[in-house]
């Protein structure tokens, strides 16, 4: 089966933004998207990336220019400078790596940890948040946090991570598709081509 792989952070307001437009792509395409939540900070320090709070006056506010074209865009509105910004998300990474290992619904719950974060002022390096986030989307927090605790998710984090660096990959959220990267949500339409010129199986 053909397949997305879909590298992404788990605090990108662009991912969220991307969200239901690569689903339905996907589902469209008959593709499946394989999840991987990677540690931005680091493939920035190993790749020449930036954090937000350290770019200058002009890059930062032409970002919030850019968000403001795509949620008029869109139709979806994100608050630009939320609450909670940026908090450390290794914990949600995990519980979403987790769930995807359970063979959960892994969209809908990284969708959901995104959505509190931009749109619902919450906190979503707090466990409390996650579980919450958990048990609304139907899928069961408590097991889910406890494995997202182990040492084998906390591998399998380092492992996305690594592996998007070692593919070319510098930010979130990006798409890989038959060996070609797609960086960020304003280039759906060319991975929507490139999935429509490659046969399926």
């Amino acid at each position: 089966m053909r397949v997305i792989d879909y590298y992404f952070w788990i605090n990108s307001d662009w991912a969220y933004l991307g969200a239901d437009r690569l689903h339905a792509m996907a589902l469209r395409h008959g593709v499946a998207v394989r999840h991987k939540p990677v540690d931005l900070l680091h493939v920035y320090s190993r790749t020449g990336g930036v954090p937000l709070g350290q770019r200058s006056v002009q890059r930062q506010a032409y970002r919030q220019a850019e968000l403001r074209r795509w949620m008029r865009r869109l139709g979806i509105s994100i608050n630009i400078t939320p609450r909670y910004m940026c908090p450390n998300g290794d914990l949600a990474s995990r519980l979403a790596i987790a769930a995807d290992q359970a063979g959960l619904d892994t969209a809908s719950l990284y969708k959901a940890i995104l959505r509190a974060q931009w749109c619902e002022e919450r906190d979503i390096s707090d466990p409390s948040v996650l579980l919450s986030i958990s048990r609304r989307q139907g899928l069961p927090g408590e097991t889910l946090m406890v494995r997202a605790a182990t040492e084998e998710i906390g591998s399998v984090y380092r492992q996305y991570t690594n592996e998007a660096i070692e593919r070319g990959v510098f930010g979130s959220p990006t798409y890989a598709f038959e060996e070609e990267l797609f960086w960020g949500q304003d280039r759906l339409e060319f991975l929507d081509e490139k999935i429509g010129r490659v046969p399926v199986d």
